[in-house]
């Protein structure tokens, strides 16, 4: 059996419309793929802008509260009791003194952030900071 060697696969001129057609069907599809809404909770936390603040020179550990006084460790909802096992794994986990900073909302009393200290240090980090964002027109 022979075989012919002048055999061409495409015979016709390379047609673009299909290929266009396709693409522009996978942008729709993206773009409105982005407005479903997304999996997890929305929290606002807006930490108050300062000006020249020193920064922190040692290992920290984070941690957020908001407005309702849910505690987040890890990208986690943590009740008090899970939060102090946590920061007690990290505090034994590190071979230097670790430094608390706590993320918080503007609406945060100040018995919360006072109680979240006196936890951090139940827990064995004695030092603790609050968050803050630079002004928005501040000097680098």
């Amino acid at each position: 059996m022979k075989f012919p060697r002048n055999a061409k696969i495409l015979r016709s001129h390379f047609d673009v419309a299909p290929f266009a057609a396709v693409f522009f069907l996978l942008v729709i599809f993206l773009m409105l793929g982005g407005l479903l809404p997304v999996q997890g909770l929305r929290v606002n936390l807006q930490p108050p802008s300062t000006d020249n603040l020193p920064g922190v020179g040692q290992r920290t550990v984070a941690m957020a509260v908001d407005s309702t006084g849910r505690f987040y460790f890890e990208n986690e909802i943590v009740t008090e009791p899970q939060l102090k096992t946590s920061l007690r794994a990290a505090v034994s986990g590190a071979r230097e003194p670790l430094t608390l900073v706590i993320h918080a909302d503007k609406s945060v009393s100040y018995d919360q952030l006072a109680h979240l200290t006196l936890l951090a240090r139940a827990c064995g980090l004695t030092n603790s900071l609050l968050a803050t964002l630079p002004r928005a027109d501040a000097q680098p």
